[in-house]
């Protein structure tokens, strides 16, 4: 994290757990009415700690800035800025690149001072050279706090406000439920190509680009990645949660009206939410059959299949009594790698269950998501390359049932007529930005679990 105290930047960072990293004794000098923090997985983009974020450049005035998602033509404008810009890219984090891009346009905007119009057209600057999905904050030392977001809209970023004796405070989220937990009020996310700036004097100022896009807001986040107890472009990711199990059940009721399903058990947590209306619409006991180890992370987002597969089993415990002599539907909100799949497939079995089903709250992930959500080389997905019959055989279920894209959509969509079209690239190959030739291929490269291993041995 940083914090703007009197024109001074204060920093504390790590690799490792928040609550390692940002102990008592490392923040008490964390000092100002202006900060920024970035909490993320182990990706391709944080092997070394002056990797992690925010990153900072002294010229001009002094800039922090962190950001979630990915630059696809980082390598083209790190070359940019150097050749042209005299600008030197020290990592090989997309955040340092589009850091150093928002300097270079601040930079060339400012003459006497910098004012809230000066922010705006740096920022555009921004929009103009780099593709892909992002949602940013930033600490302009004598400005203020700046955060924009993409002109496609990709990737989340709230605005809240609550008032104090002061005044008005602001605070800018990548999840609403920050802004609960704090006691903020949600004023609304940014929109697409939106950026907005709070100055050290505690004005908002918001601007919305010609750079603009339509609304894309990535699908992963509701399907996944997202709290289901936040809100995102107006729409609670819990009741989309809820309707994709209900698109769900319709489809089994139709593809398979005669099933014989005993008990739907949901693997915890992220599909818990689609497993209740689901169960209810089947009229099939739910049933929680799998217990979770609260300290053992995510496991598609863990760096090396073999850890993956150690931590399934660490990670959960059947409750044999919901499985022996039972025909069980399983029900997760998506398959990725298929590691945890498989596994948990066969735990089932060895807890007793007849037959095992598993029935998936999103379609199949064939393709690589390129705008932030670190998802493997696209020859690691399950999907990939595979019919849905293939999957089946090599998880080792007796069925297997997808969500539907169109359902997905609709489901997540609900009311919201704003929302046109999604980022569902990783479920259709239809990337909203565009991806040059070769791009993908490259991606395929850096996010093999062999080059992650290297670079770990490397960086050791």
């Amino acid at each position: 994290m940083t914090t703007l105290d009197n024109g001074r930047m204060r920093s504390a960072r790590g690799i490792g757990l928040v609550r390692d990293v940002f102990s008592e004794q490392s923040v008490v000098g964390m000092t100002g009415h202006c900060g920024i923090g970035h909490v993320r997985y182990p990706t391709a983009g944080l092997d070394r700690p002056d990797e992690a974020q925010p990153m900072y450049v002294n010229a001009p005035c002094g800039i922090a800035l962190g950001h979630n998602g990915n630059l696809i033509n980082s390598e083209t404008l790190s070359r940019e800025l150097f050749e042209e810009d005299r600008r030197h890219i020290n990592t090989e984090s997309d955040s340092e690149v589009l850091l150093n891009c928002l300097a270079h346009e601040l930079d060339q905007h400012t003459q006497n001072g910098i004012y809230p119009r000066d922010v705006f057209a740096a920022v555009d600057g921004v929009y103009r050279r780099c593709r892909g999905g992002y949602a940013t904050v930033a600490v302009i030392a004598g400005v203020g706090l700046v955060g924009f977001r993409d002109p496609h809209g990709i990737r989340p970023i709230v605005l809240g406000r609550r008032d104090s004796p002061e005044g008005p405070e602001y605070i800018l989220a990548s999840e609403s439920v920050v802004l609960d937990i704090l006691d903020f009020e949600l004023v609304g996310d940014l929109a697409p190509g939106e950026s907005v700036l709070i100055t050290l004097d505690g004005e908002l100022h918001r601007h919305v680009s010609d750079y603009a896009e339509a609304y894309s807001p990535c699908m992963f986040e509701f399907v996944y990645f997202a709290r289901p107890d936040s809100m995102i472009d107006d729409l609670s990711v819990y009741k989309a949660r809820l309707r994709m199990g209900e698109a769900l059940a319709a489809r089994i009721l139709k593809e398979w009206p005669d099933h014989d399903i005993d008990v739907v058990i949901p693997v915890p947590d992220t599909s818990r939410t689609a497993c209740l209306p689901l169960a209810h619409m089947l009229d099939v006991k739910y049933r929680e059959g799998l217990m979770k180890n609260r300290y053992i992370g995510r496991t598609f987002i863990m760096p090396g299949q073999e850890e993956r597969a150690r931590s399934v089993r660490r990670k959960l415990n059947t409750i044999s009594l919901e499985f022996r002599n039972k025909n069980v539907l399983l029900v997760d909100d998506s398959i990725v790698r298929g590691t945890t799949s498989k596994q948990i497939i066969q735990m089932a079995r060895e807890a007793g269950a007849k037959k095992v089903y598993l029935a998936s709250a999103s379609p199949p992930v064939r393709y690589p998501n390129v705008y932030g959500i670190d998802m493997p080389a696209a020859s690691e997905l399950i999907a990939s390359g595979r019919t849905e019959e293939e999957i089946c055989q090599r998880i080792g279920a007796d069925r297997l049932i997808y969500q539907d894209l169109a359902d997905l959509e609709k489901a997540v969509r609900g009311k919201n007529e704003k929302l046109t079209g999604f980022d569902s690239s990783c479920f259709s190959g239809e990337y909203v930005t565009g991806i040059d030739e070769g791009y993908l291929e490259a991606l395929e490269a850096r996010r093999s679990d062999a080059m992650r291993r290297q670079r770990r041995e490397n960086t050791g």
